[in-house]
């Protein structure tokens, strides 16, 4: 058995939707606060569980062949929202992640059809399922959703 590998920070936001855990990254000012914000309001909406893990810095921790994510300690319960500060949201303690979302630059979008060789990537020596979204698009949500019920059904 492989012992566990040490905790690494990295800039990006995890949330848990039902049971799937998901790492959403990109650059300062891509929308990935919002975004988390509007996943878990939309599961909960749809009565699924669903909570933010942590918001700007998450760690990551291979055990087993899977990647944990937990929040920094000093902000895990806190998520920045633009224009209206620091906010207090409910939080999971950790979670499994499952996939990874980068989100791009403003006014970037998706390749019509992505690379096979950019469908995954590497974290701590975790491979797992990405996809490619702009959170400012209409239907970011919707796409994201659908990209989470195809991996889960796969």
């Amino acid at each position: 058995m492989t012992p566990p590998q040490a905790s690494e920070y990295v800039h990006a936001n995890a949330l848990v939707l039902g049971a799937f855990g998901l790492l959403l990254r990109g650059p300062s000012g891509a929308g990935k606060s919002a975004l988390s914000l509007q996943l878990v309001a939309d599961w909960r909406a749809r009565g699924a569980f669903a909570a933010l893990v942590g918001d700007d810095r998450v760690a990551l921790e291979a055990r087993h062949g899977r990647l944990i994510a937990r929040p920094h300690p000093s902000i895990r319960g806190i998520v920045e929202a633009r224009g209206l500060g620091l906010l207090r949201v409910a939080y999971e303690p950790a979670c499994v992640l499952r996939a990874v979302i980068d989100l791009l630059a403003s006014g970037e979008s998706p390749k019509r059809y992505p690379d096979e060789e950019e469908a995954t990537t590497r974290l701590s020596g975790v491979t797992l399922p990405r996809m490619f979204e702009n959170a400012a698009n209409v239907g970011a949500v919707a796409r994201i959703a659908a990209y989470i019920q195809n991996v889960a059904t796969n």
